[in-house]
């Protein structure tokens, strides 16, 4: 118990170390004395009560989760993304921001209890030692773990080690009687932000990337001399259903498409240094035009983006007003893994906006639902249903246009959300795993012969139509389990719904991410909307 106190005020006098080394705005004097024994007050009696629970209670009690449970308590008290994370919570929270993790790289999902290898990591431990598409992995370690109700995660820690370890791999190979062992040597494998870089038309290139991580800048960097290699003049920054991530990163991408000088974001604390981050010059594509897309579910560092692309009038935002998620937060280690992200500042764009939207502390659960609302009040949908005040009204940098605070980044150009582009049939389907499922079934059965008969995507595109079979398969298992067509239009859309979506899996499967959103984004209204402005 007494590590635990230790534990305690070691966090303490560290916090009070970073007050003294980097915090300003900081009370001195009287107050500063006065708060300080306030601070010292409350902390020993935390201390003391977690002593006396634990001495002196009925039952014998987890201490361990006591502590983590009056951090949450506290925490809950706070903003909405103020939060602490366990050990385990932690690192499967940072992994993505990282760029990387540890295992045996390769792409896989599951089919009748199997995990089957969509594709092996490109240069990858799996692919060095002859893993290929389509490959069964039903063993690791002699463990089997094929047909054996086995989770997804369980099967995920068996894989993942630390480099250099070795993964004992039984493969089933379609084609091959007896069962192939590989040992594998575990590495390091990236994990990659960018979803798509392709040519939208001959003179326009797409860039999709799904968070802001260590390595982002980096691939944000190789995918725009990979579409000016290909002739790309204008570009498409698709930030949908960004969730964000470090503010570095987005600081480092807003400097390729940035003058010298711009302000990108700044931030405003109670107790920490205002901080302003400015383009550092020298970007990759500073001259073409720039439309960036963004819907409710984009936020954080993807609205730090986009708010500077509109406000210094570089780019236009196309879409529906991001989340509005505008806290700085640091992360403060504890110690056994565990940890807490504290909020500590607020962003704001060039203009003076402030990204977060309004709360109240300790309200979580309406603010969770607050896209929730903006649906059921017509604002992802109408237009006409969105007001501001002109308490709010900002103006851009150059062009003095009229931009909007209050939360979010409030696009240029607004699309409404189609709720008519998915059936209800489909998105049953959908669901209950019957498309994805009926992929790899095809997939499995399906591949050697699709790559010989389509060697270049360009002819995939044009000449690839998904088998009536497939379909026909996926509505009978549908009816299995009571899933029907409420009318011929319902199943005139699903099949629709059916046809594009499995185009593109199977494109995804024989290539990769930027062929399945090439073929997703064919006839997508806000990809079609950005063409039509740059094009203009």
């Amino acid at each position: 118990m007494k590590r635990i106190l230790f534990s305690v005020l070691a966090l303490v006098c560290s916090m009070s170390a970073m007050m003294g080394q980097g915090f300003s705005n900081v009370p001195s004097g009287d107050d500063a004395g006065r708060q300080q024994n306030e601070l010292e007050s409350a902390i020993n009696k935390l201390a003391r009560s977690t002593l006396m629970i634990n001495a002196f209670y009925v039952d014998s009690v987890d201490t361990r989760k006591l502590v983590e449970d009056a951090i949450n308590g506290m925490l809950s008290k706070l903003d909405p993304h103020s939060a602490y994370t366990n050990a385990k919570e932690t690192k499967k929270f940072t992994e993505p921001l990282e760029g990387s993790f540890e295992g045996i790289g390769v792409q896989f999902n599951m089919l009748d209890d199997t995990l089957l290898v969509i594709q092996p990591v490109p240069k990858g431990p799996s692919e060095r030692v002859g893993i290929l598409a389509g490959d069964r992995i039903v063993s690791v370690a002699d463990t089997a773990i094929a047909g054996v109700k086995m989770s997804r995660e369980e099967i995920m820690s068996r894989l993942r080690g630390p480099k250099g370890s070795i993964a004992h791999l039984g493969v089933v190979r379609r084609g091959i009687k007896d069962t192939l062992t590989f040992d594998v040597k575990r590495d390091k494998i990236p994990v990659n932000s960018v979803d798509a870089a392709y040519m939208v038309t001959p003179t326009i290139g797409l860039i999709r990337f799904n968070n802001f991580a260590q390595t982002t800048h980096d691939e944000i960097v190789a995918a725009i001399k990979k579409l000016k290699g290909l002739g790309m003049k204008d570009l498409i920054l698709d930030l949908q259903q960004n969730s964000g991530g470090y503010l570095q990163a987005a600081a480092d991408i807003g400097s390729e498409f940035l003058e010298k000088g711009d302000m990108i974001v700044y931030t405003r604390g109670r107790s920490v240094p205002n901080q302003e981050f400015r383009s550092k010059g020298g970007g990759l594509f500073t001259e073409g035009k720039i439309a960036c897309l963004v819907d409710e579910y984009s936020a954080s560092a993807a609205e730090i983006l986009s708010g500077a692309i509109q406000d210094q009038d570089r780019g236009i935002v196309i879409g529906r007003r991001t989340f509005g998620k505008g806290l700085v937060q640091r992360p403060v280690e504890l110690g056994d893994g565990s940890m807490m992200r504290l909020t500590i500042a607020r962003y704001y764009t060039p203009s003076g906006r402030c990204i977060q939207k309004p709360y109240e502390k300790g309200d979580r659960q309406n603010y969770a639902k607050d896209v929730i609302n903006r649906y059921n009040k017509g604002e992802l949908t109408n237009e006409d249903s969105i007001h501001f005040p002109d308490s709010l009204r900002y103006q851009t940098i150059r062009k003095k246009r009229p931009v909007y605070g209050g939360g979010g980044i409030m696009p240029d150009y607004f699309v409404p959300l189609d709720t008519t582009k998915y059936s209800k049939c489909y998105r049953e389907l959908s669901a209950k795993s019957l498309v994805i499922n009926a992929n790899l079934k095809y997939m499995d059965k399906n591949r050697k012969k699709l790559t010989k008969q389509y060697p270049t995507f360009e002819k995939f595109k044009e000449q690839y139509q998904v088998p009536q079979d497939v379909i026909d398969d996926i509505f009978a298992e549908g009816e299995k389990q009571k899933i029907v067509p409420k009318d011929d239009a319902d199943k005139e859309k699903a099949t629709e719904n059916m046809r594009l979506i499995l185009k593109a899996l199977v494109a995804r499967d024989l290539w990769d991410m930027s062929e399945y959103f090439c073929i997703i984004y064919e006839n997508d209204e806000v990809v079609s909307k950005a063409v039509e402005m740059l094009s203009e």
